[in-house]
């Protein structure tokens, strides 16, 4: 049996670019979705996988993340005397147990490698995951949770994949692909953003991985890639020469929330769903289609 992944990193230091000017005073990571935000639903997914200890790695401005995660004291006490218990039961919800979440500061703005590496001395020598905050999975169960299950079959280290039409892999990083057996796909590496004519598969890699220790030593070397920055994708295609890399290939809906139209269409996907009002959402839709 591999060792147990019980640890996340969520990178949560980006400064949303995409989603400007929302993102001028409010985290990505805040952006709502419905009715909780981005980072619930990753941590909601985490927690569902079985994991016990969420790291969050946050910069400057990003305060507003830790105090979401903490108690309310004002709103709680309120809500408790207007007896709004339902509502106060959610607020609870969104408060971890006291240890279970940690926080360190990406002090500048290096890439998602520098990121994860920032986490080192937390994740310790034991493997982990990574989450990625733009994308959430409103599917049970979540791709992290379908990502440990194959992980305890086949061990090493995994990314979560979907599949693409091929004309869109030069939007993505994809999969140069080995062997594969059922939703698993051994490889050989990584490559970003090929040209279709030159893609070595339409799978695409998304925001969700599981990798072993050993990444750190790799990362802490790792030289600055693609936009000037500390690429992962970089070391762990170095991983992958030296340890066994699987692509998992995870069934559900992933919505990238990055992007204006990606969130929006999360907003309308899970309104829809939603059992309190998604029946005069979709009335409302459909009228204003008319």
């Amino acid at each position: 049996m591999p060792k147990p992944v019980k640890k996340v990193v969520i990178p949560v230091a980006g400064l949303g670019t995409r989603v400007l000017p929302a993102t001028k005073s409010i985290p990505k990571e805040l952006l709502p979705v419905v009715d909780r935000p981005l980072i619930d639903y990753v941590v909601a997914e985490a927690r569902d996988a079985g994991i016990e200890h969420v790291i969050l790695v946050t910069g400057r401005g990003k305060t507003a993340i830790e105090d979401y995660f903490d108690h309310a004291f004002e709103l709680e006490t309120t809500l408790k005397a207007k007896a709004k218990n339902d509502i106060l039961t959610e607020v609870e919800k969104t408060i971890p147990r006291a240890g279970d979440l940690s926080y360190t500061r990406q002090q500048a703005p290096l890439g998602l490698g520098h990121a994860v590496w920032c986490a080192r001395a937390i994740v310790g020598d034991e493997p982990f995951a990574v989450s990625l905050p733009d994308e959430i999975v409103p599917h049970r169960p979540g791709f992290l949770k379908q990502m440990v299950d194959a992980y305890e079959k086949v061990g090493g280290n995994l990314v979560a994949v979907e599949e693409v039409p091929n004309k869109d892999t030069g939007k993505y990083g994809v999969i140069a692909p080995k062997a594969r057996k059922d939703n698993l796909i051994e490889m050989t590496g990584m490559v970003e953003k090929p040209k279709p004519e030159d893609a070595p598969s339409n799978f695409r890699i998304i925001g969700r991985y599981i990798l072993q220790p050993e990444i750190f030593t790799l990362l802490e070397t790792q030289e600055k890639g693609a936009g000037g920055e500390i690429q992962l994708t970089d070391s762990m295609n170095k991983l992958n020469s030296q340890q066994v890399f699987h692509a998992c290939i995870c069934e559900g809906v992933i919505h990238d929330c990055g992007s204006k139209l990606g969130w929006l269409q999360a907003n309308v996907d899970l309104g829809l769903k939603n059992a309190d009002f998604g029946g005069t959402l979709a009335d409302y839709a459909r009228a204003r289609l008319k």
